[in-house]
């Protein structure tokens, strides 16, 4: 068997080990196993449980009535509505609904077990302390490969049944077509034999699932345009293989019969979902390297095809949380199983996703909105609470989540925990017979804005304590309550002149258009710490920030996303690549490519060693990349060494003690299990804001102050404004709001408004950044109007004009 991938685990909140891969369970006996996903708690249904003989009994006795209708339905051949068999309104399928305990798992009902086996690890385990790397499987984890059972002939080729179901549609006699169709669903070998490649291979490889595709597309393509009768028989087929195939140890030819039913657009429909959770199930239950078969198979699906899978898992889920007819489904407290057999799929899917690059679809299609709608929280104490039990959550599969609700989790856990912090600095008061103030619920900030970034790095230096309480600022020497204006204006303004050239800590890329850490040495990373605390501020208190840093800056900011006990372990650090180097410096990066391709003798034409030069206040400085590698010239054999070398000193080692700083300053106030649900990708969103404009969705929301929304004004501004291009679009958005992206909420988050400015119409409109306010004068013309603006806009950094 070729060597397959790690799959990581699902999600577990930290204060529980962390479930380690088999191969490491001699280096780390601490970590435990990872549990079944669902609850097997006293009183509730546990999950994935095996049922008792007589059941099985029951179900086969069903299974022979369903055979009996079923010969005597295959006379019936012309073409009608389909309509799925209603599997509750029978009478001998009530044990699908009224029992399922019905185990559809590996191992079940054997003599060797006497219990159910612990599901594989599937979904990236945020608890770890260095993400998981996709790594090859060590060779104890490999199961032994079985031999293929001998293959029925196979019945028909591609080009034969598409002859067969075009004579059927002019002749109308479906007979063939349904002999093919009752044959090819009647076993896991039939299904080989009709789809397999060449039924004499094994095709024992991750990289080649042995199916032909296209055959297997066509189908089921042409499966929901036959008569209902052909689709009653493929899914009576299903059935006899589902129960057949339940138990002992899995052929790869299982697992390509598994990969076939899965794609069946047939479980489209909401009749079939008894069906479907048991296949769900069955894939589910399967052994860990039998899951690495499947995600490979599953990376090597067109587009198109992926995403029918991923909407489908994702439907079923929904109904199954909010069914539109509640009696279509068995209650859910006897079917507990459902959701997290199909989350765990779907964990599968998404591995498969994150395999390939670019990936098959955006991140952002598992999101599953219907989440939305439920009690996030207390999903989100089952997760911390429950963490390495049999309690299913959500949480453990986080990929599912959409941000905006992993922002209100974010958001009610900071609540809470500036709630908490809030009381107990009361109660200290009280304990101690002083008399409370109102200004110890807070985290209050004097600083003067002649010395903006020290008096601010003082402030949080000295009350660290209070990082978690609510924000307010006040400038010394002025009037005035912080109701949110002077918190935004303090980012902004602190943001702006740590970020300038001049200050030294942040390198811009022009070509990039982004920031990124200076490598120069120094005595104090204090105020890099002190960035890292303003962005956690900034998540903490819901404050979008206009920082450009690349998305590796995330990427290292979670690794590992909690903070290491052993201050002596290294942070910051992650795998990188070229194309990270790419999003910072896109031209060293194409060098490198283009080292890593010449044709040419390396050594001869580029005459370079393991040494790369900096230049540091004018000084050229010299770094080996690897010991005496000012003495190792780079070959064409070494030169991938050397290029990887090369990219981990740029963006890891020539920053470390900066980034470190950095880091620690995040989750001094980050130290959220909420914040550990996020891929580096959200974080930067619920720092920066989302660059997706929707400027008709902010017309919708926009409040207005001496003006009406049907004042000719108004009218003219939003017919100037939607007919601008994206990036005059985003000009306004950053001179009204100091940021030209958007909160996680959306639009209506901005709480953008427009004010009447009695002046005159040869003035200019004016912005105030810290209330998302724009101030426009009443002009008389469309024309007039767009050119003011335009010219406003385009004239400013942000903070009105100066």
């Amino acid at each position: 068997m070729s060597e397959v991938d790690r799959v990581p685990s699902p999600a577990a909140p930290p204060a529980v080990a962390a479930t380690a891969p088999e191969e490491k369970k001699g280096k780390e006996p601490e970590r435990e196993k990872l549990p079944p996903i669902v609850s097997a708690g006293a009183g509730a249904t546990a999950g994935l449980d095996r049922g008792s003989k007589g059941q099985i009994s029951t179900f086969s006795s069903f299974i022979s009535t369903v055979n009996q209708k079923k010969e005597a339905a295959e006379n019936r051949s012309s073409p009608t509505h389909l309509v799925f068999p209603n599997i509750k309104n029978d009478a001998e399928p009530q044990m699908w609904r009224a029992n399922c305990k019905v185990t559809w798992g590996i191992g079940a009902q054997t003599p060797h077990h006497s219990r159910v086996r612990d599901l594989p690890p599937i979904c990236l385990d945020v608890r770890q302390k260095q993400r998981i790397s996709i790594d090859a499987l060590s060779s104890e984890m490999k199961t032994p490969v079985l031999p293929e059972s001998i293959l029925p002939v196979q019945p028909k080729t591609m080009k034969d049944f598409l002859e067969d179901v075009e004579k059927a549609k002019s002749s109308g006699d479906w007979k063939t077509v349904h002999d093919f169709y009752l044959t090819m669903f009647d076993s896991f070998p039939e299904l080989n034999a009709a789809f397999k490649k060449d039924a004499s291979a094994s095709f024992n490889t991750i990289e080649d699932s042995g199916i032909n595709a296209k055959f297997v597309n066509a189908v089921y393509d042409a499966l929901l345009n036959t008569p209902q009768d052909i689709q009653k028989t493929v899914l009576k087929g299903i059935i006899n293989s589902l129960l057949r195939e339940w138990k002992g140890p899995r052929t790869k030819d299982d697992l390509r019969a598994y990969f076939i039913l899965l794609q069946n657009p047939q479980f489209n429909n909401t009749s079939t979902y008894v069906i479907y959770a048991h296949l769900l199930r069955q894939i589910a239950t399967l052994v860990e390297a039998d899951h690495h078969f499947l995600v490979h198979w599953f990376k090597k699906l067109s587009q198109k095809r992926f995403k029918q899978l991923v909407e489908r898992l994702l439907q079923f889920i929904s109904l199954r949380l909010f069914p539109a007819k509640p009696e279509e489904f068995p209650p859910i407290s006897k079917c507990s199983w459902w959701i997290p057999s199909a989350s765990k799929v779907l964990a599968l899917l998404n591995t498969a996703n994150n395999l390939v690059h670019p990936p098959l679809i955006p991140y952002t299609d598992f999101y599953n909105s219907t989440l939305d709608h439920i009690d996030l929280m207390e999903e989100y104490h089952t997760w911390q609470s429950f963490g390495n039990s049999h309690r299913f959550s959500f949480c453990q599969y986080p990929f599912v989540i959409s941000i905006a609700a992993k922002k209100i989790i974010i958001q009610r856990d900071s609540e809470q925990q500036m709630i908490s912090i809030a009381r107990q600095s009361l109660v200290d008061k009280v304990s101690r017979r002083q008399r409370p103030d109102m200004n110890m619920l807070f985290l209050n900030m004097k600083v003067r804005r002649t010395h903006l970034v020290s008096d601010s790095l003082d402030e949080l230096t000295r009350k660290r304590a209070d990082l978690k309480k609510k924000l307010k600022v006040t400038f010394v020497g002025e009037a005035g309550l912080d109701m949110g204006g002077l918190t935004k204006e303090w980012f902004l303004l602190l943001i702006r002149q740590i970020f300038h050239p001049d200050y030294g800590m942040f390198m811009y890329h022009k070509d990039s258009y982004c920031h990124w850490f200076s490598s120069f040495k120094c005595d104090n990373y204090s105020e890099f710490r002190l960035v890292g605390i303003l962005m956690g501020l900034a998540v903490y208190n819901s404050i979008t920030l206009d920082i450009r840093f690349p998305p590796c800056c995330y990427k290292k900011l979670l690794s590992p996303p909690i903070v290491p006990n052993d201050q002596s372990m290294p942070v910051g650090i992650c795998s990188v690549t070229t194309d990270d180097l790419c999003q910072i410096m896109p031209e060293l990066a194409h060098g490198l490519s283009e080292l890593l391709s010449y044709e040419g003798n390396v050594e001869e034409d580029f005459y370079s060693t393991f040494q790369v030069f900096q230049e540091e206040f004018g000084i050229i400085k010299s770094y080996n990349l690897k010991p005496g590698g000012d003495k190792i010239p780079v070959t064409n054999q070494n030169r991938k060494e050397y290029v990887q070398l090369y990219i981990d000193f740029l963006l890891n080692k020539s920053i470390y003690k900066q980034f470190a700083a950095f880091y620690y300053g995040f989750h001094s106030v980050c130290a959220s299990n909420a914040l550990m649900l996020l891929r580096p990708e959200e974080v930067e969103i619920l720092v920066c804001g989302s660059p997706e404009l929707d400027m008709h969705a902010l017309q919708r929301s926009t409040q207005y102050e001496g003006y009406a929304k049907t004042d000719l004004t108004i009218r003219y501004f939003w017919d100037v404004v939607l007919g601008f291009p994206l990036d005059l679009q985003k000009k306004l958005l950053h001179f009204t709001t100091g940021s030209d992206r958007v909160p996680v909420g959306g639009m209506a988050d901005l709480n953008f408004k427009i004010s009447k400015n009695e002046t005159s119409t040869n003035w200019l409109p004016v912005a105030h950044t810290c209330f998302n306010q724009l101030c426009l004068p009443p002009y008389k013309s469309k024309k007039d109007l767009k050119q003011k603006l335009i010219i406003g806009i385009s004239n400013s950094e942000g903070f009105g004009l100066e």
